[in-house]
């Protein structure tokens, strides 16, 4: 019979693993011939102990042989629930190797984003953005990628990685063909769900092969028994050796190692003794094994699988209340019957600790061996002590998570630091974990409100449901007063508002601010208002009226007035009042021009609402200066602290926006795509994700690009049903003109008779906002004269009413639209004068072109040629070429 020998001999482990060396191989080869090329990943598939860590050991070692740099890290069964653990293996060695300056060098302004969650520098105050935090070590990794080349990342037992590294390594798979860099990751099918089931799955999806591990065969169990015992190990004993392990690599070694230890002649005689070898090297013979050791070897092993991690002889002694010179006898004991093993110090932290279990397999058996209640009190120490060594309350969160609740207070108190470390680094989950264990205890009832009220803040982006759940128990209890009572109310408003509970966030603030007095009223009141304004459906009667009077009662001493005079200027402009009188109010709410303290992009407080009206505001009434001041400002402001989830789509899509209202149309397009990338991340359906596909359709079809702007709406769902929450420009308007565009007259009609009934109920009539009006008149204008001739006069009425420079040129292009003769003529020219003045350059190129054709006037032509081109309005420059080359005028 023919033996199948492996390829190498590294490792007896690597029997029958050819195809898979090989692929390592090439993509070794890839990695190290070009230092341009895209980065490739590579997925070791195979259950426990068919040889995923020795196929791991081959990358390194042949790695190195071709002068690449590895890095490596590793899940673990009880790491888990700790935040960015295996991240931090893989990348902390490196990173402490460079001194601070290099650091910051080479991570940039990602530095102070992903460098909390890596552990080489403190975090700031304010909490992290998960998404930015991801987005952050994607960079730190290309960056050093770079500085490393060629580099190899190796991740082992990755069905085991936390939540915060399967995020970020599904992330940083979507882009390896922005960095040259070699993965490997190892992982047991099954074993996990929910979302770290999905991160995995993307994983896989983005793996440049991925390949399943399968059991050795009879023949190749054979040749590695008869490689290690002897050639004369005849073929029932060997045959049995593969009916005992299954073909386990892992096992098959174990085994063989065994008889050896044993002394077993490898012949049919002896074969009968295999099975009970075999038992003993695993499982409850593994820990069998371990008690003949001796129990202080016993108790050594049991607090090394406490620590999971960071083992070391002083910490094992002083959790196993054993002296370290004990200590150190049972770590060789240990280490010499193959139990434990000591790490490479070769770029290895002092806090990884000095060993590891052999293999996952042994780490959990010996886990699963402390009796219960041993295991939860070693658990309870194991958290003092890895604390009172410096570790921190989040390392020792994990500890504390196992033990019993018993209404430790100095537990909770701990579990709440842990919590606000968590959210200080980016890592929510892990906070909500502390901190629903910290109600388990359960806290004393005087701060029980207040954890509630923690909770409900780490849940917010991630789960309304159960926030709104967490806050309102909060505000039941007795506890929650003054302005941590104000902000639990606010923050349940929000919960309510992401999961579509529009009046009921409106009541809940409404409630509140009836049993408050003074500035906590007003500022409830201004939430009120706040909520009521984006989700106009959900306004009561009489809204503006109210806030109009209250906000003429305020001098804008304080925020809460502030945010009133904000709220009162964007109202104003989308019922389409006085521009002149709307931006005076805005101003009103700006100390010494800017925004105020408190009131700014990233401060918690009221949230990036307000400026994002404020902004507005000024966008409708022809104030873009000071609208493109303000959103550029949060785009600077959300990029600085790492907010890369949806705030930064939705600075992105508003500074698109604000080029799309100066007819910068190229930019406004590169911004809106930008935008609704990073709104693809977080989720479909989302306000964020209107604002990004609505604006990004709109400029299409200004430039032009109709085939494009369709497109897009088919792709990202850009149709009925619309969300409740207001989208700027008015969605409908902009589905009806793209219908219009693309031929779908009648659709056009509905969707634009549509708009006038949603922009009636909520009482906006600013023509620039909601346009839904222009475009109805001149679709109707063949079938309906008569009503387009009303809608143009209205429209004009508001225009006039508004007094801004755009509205009233958009008006009178309107009306000529609808004339003939010289009476068209007439008033094309008004709407040029207007638009001359407007700051919106490519509406007023769209006047010139239509004055142009009207006045048949090749001059006035040429101009708006100039204008449209200067604009980037494809489509608007293709027609006065062709009028120009074809004698249209």
């Amino acid at each position: 019979m023919t033996e199948v020998r492996p390829t190498r001999a590294a490792s007896a482990s690597l029997w029958e693993r050819d195809e898979e060396v090989a692929a390592i191989g090439r993509a070794l080869d890839r990695l190290c011939a070009d230092e341009s090329s895209a980065g490739s990943l590579l997925v070791l598939r195979a259950e426990a102990g068919l040889g995923k860590t020795t196929l791991l050991a081959e990358t390194r070692r042949i790695a190195e042989a071709c002068g690449c740099t590895v890095w490596s890290a590793r899940g673990g069964e009880t790491l888990s629930s700790v935040p960015f653990n295996v991240v931090r293996q893989l990348l902390q060695p490196a990173l402490l190797s460079l001194m601070p300056e290099e650091a910051r060098e080479y991570l940039g302004d990602w530095y102070d984003i992903a460098g909390p969650a890596l552990g080489i520098t403190d975090p700031g105050e304010r909490q992290a953005d998960p998404q930015g935090v991801c987005d952050g070590l994607v960079a730190a990794v290309r960056r050093l990628a770079r500085r490393e080349w060629p580099l190899v990342l190796l991740i082992d037992d990755a069905h085991w990685a936390d939540q915060e590294t399967l995020r970020w390594l599904a992330a940083f798979s979507e882009r390896l063909d922005e960095q040259n860099v070699l993965v490997v990751v190892a992982r047991r099918p099954g074993e996990v769900s929910g979302d770290s089931a999905r991160h995995l799955d993307a994983i896989a999806a983005a793996g440049t092969s991925v390949a399943t591990l399968s059991a050795l065969t009879p023949e190749a169990t054979a040749g590695l028994t008869r490689a290690t015992l002897g050639t004369h190990a005849d073929a029932a004993f060997c045959r049995e050796v593969w009916a005992v392990t299954g073909g386990n690599p892992y096992e098959t070694v174990e085994l063989l190692a065994k008889v050896q230890e044993n002394e077993f002649e490898p012949t049919e005689a002896t074969a009968g003794e295999l099975r009970a070898l075999n038992r003993a090297a695993r499982g409850g013979g593994l820990v069998a094994r371990l008690e003949t050791l001796g129990i202080e070897a016993t108790r050594f092993a049991w607090a090394a699988a406490i620590l999971g991690t960071g083992i070391t002889v002083d910490l094992v002694a002083e959790l196993a209340t054993m002296s370290v010179a004990d200590a150190v006898r049972c770590a060789e004991l240990l280490r010499s019957s193959r139990i434990l093993t000591e790490l490479d110090p070769a770029g290895v932290h002092p806090d990884d600790g000095e060993f590891q279990f052999v293999h996952p397999l042994i780490a959990t058996a010996v886990y699963n061996s402390i009796p219960d209640a041993l295991r939860t009190a070693m658990h309870g120490i194991a958290a003092r002590v890895v604390t009172d060594n410096g570790r921190g309350a989040a390392v020792a969160a994990r500890h504390l998570l196992e033990v019993h609740p018993d209404s430790d207070e100095e537990l909770v108190e701990q579990l709440r630091e842990a919590a606000r470390e968590h959210l200080a680094v980016g890592a929510p989950d892990a906070a909500r974990r502390c901190l629903e264990r910290a109600l388990v205890e359960p806290p004393r009832p005087e701060i029980h409100a207040h954890v509630l009220h923690e909770l409900g803040c780490a849940t917010l982006l991630t789960a309304p449901a159960v926030t709104i759940d967490h806050l309102q128990r909060a505000l039941a209890l007795p506890g929650l007063d003054g302005d941590d009572r104000v902000d639990a109310v606010y923050r349940l408003s929000q919960a309510l508002l992401h999961n579509d509970q529009l009046e009921e966030a409106v009541r809940t603030v409404e409630a509140e601010a009836a049993r408050q007095s003074g500035p906590t009223r007003l500022r409830l009141q201004a939430v009120q208002f706040m909520w009521e304004g984006i989700h106009g459906e959900a306004a009561s009667p009489g809204r503006s009226a109210r806030l109009a009077e209250l906000a003429a009662t305020c001098t804008g001493r304080d925020n809460s007035e502030r945010a009133l005079f904000i709220l009162r200027g964007f109202d104003a402009m989308a019922r389409g009042e006085n521009a002149e009188e709307v931006v005076e109010v805005c101003d009103r709410a700006l100390v010494n021009g800017r925004l105020a303290p408190g009131l700014g992009w990233t401060d918690p407080e009221w949230g990036l609402e307000l400026p994002m009206m404020l902004a507005s505001a000024y966008a409708f009434t022809d104030r873009l200066d000071r609208a493109e001041t303000l959103y550029n400002e949060a785009l600077r402001a959300y990029e600085s602290v790492g907010w890369s989830g949806g705030h930064l789509a939705l600075a992105h899509a508003y500074v698109g926006l604000g080029h799309r209202r100066r007819g910068r149309l190229p930019e406004a397009e590169a911004s809106l795509r930008q935008s609704l990338a990073l709104a693809e991340r977080v989720g479909r359906r989302l306000p964020l994700h209107w604002s990004a596909t609505c604006n990004l359709v709109d400029t299409l079809l200004a430039r032009g690009h109709v085939e494009e702007a369709w497109d897009i709406a088919e792709r990202y769902g850009f149709a009925p049903p619309y969300p409740s929450t207001i989208v700027l420009p008015d969605p409908r308007a902009v589905r009806g003109r793209l219908l219009l565009a693309v031929g779908r007259t009648k659709e056009g009609v509905n969707e634009l008779e549509a708009a006038e009934k949603a922009a009636a109920v909520r009482g906006h009539h600013n023509p620039v906002l909601v346009p839904w009006a222009v475009d109805l008149a001149r679709a109707l204008a063949n079938e309906d004269p008569a009503r387009a001739a009303r809608l143009a006069a209205e429209v004009r009425r508001r225009a006039e009413r508004l007094g801004t420079d755009t509205a009233i040129g958009e008006a009178l292009r309107c009306a000529a639209a609808l004339e003939t003769g010289q009476r068209a003529v007439r008033l094309a020219e008004r709407a040029v004068t207007y638009l001359e003045a407007s700051p919106c350059q490519y509406e007023h190129a769209v006047a010139r072109v239509e004055y142009g054709l009207a006045a048949r006037s090749a001059v006035e032509l040429r101009r708006g040629l100039t204008l449209a081109r200067s604009c980037g309005a494809d489509g608007l420059v293709h027609q006065a070429e062709t009028a120009l080359a074809t004698g249209l005028l």
